[in-house]
């Protein structure tokens, strides 16, 4: 999978590092990317998000229900 943002398309850039010399080697910027369980056409999936998406509100967050305990000793009377 590649480092991209699943919504923007926000992707590793490249530049170079530039020493005092003016030596230069190649280095990569990565985006800030964030897995996360969200609502595609209704259904929860996971994604692969930028933190500058998850900010604008631009995904829409899979909200996890809380099941209800079920008491066996409440059963078991009688």
């Amino acid at each position: 999978m590649s480092k991209a943002c699943e919504i923007c398309g926000k992707k590793t850039s490249f530049g170079n590092n530039v020493s005092h010399a003016h030596n230069t080697t190649k280095r990569r910027w990565y985006p800030n990317l964030q897995s996360v369980r969200a609502m595609i056409n209704g259904t929860p999936k996971r994604i692969k998000v930028c933190t500058s998406c998850i900010k604008a509100g631009k995904v829409t967050k899979n909200v996890r229900t809380v099941r209800p305990k079920v008491s066996t000793a409440a059963s078991n009377t009688g």
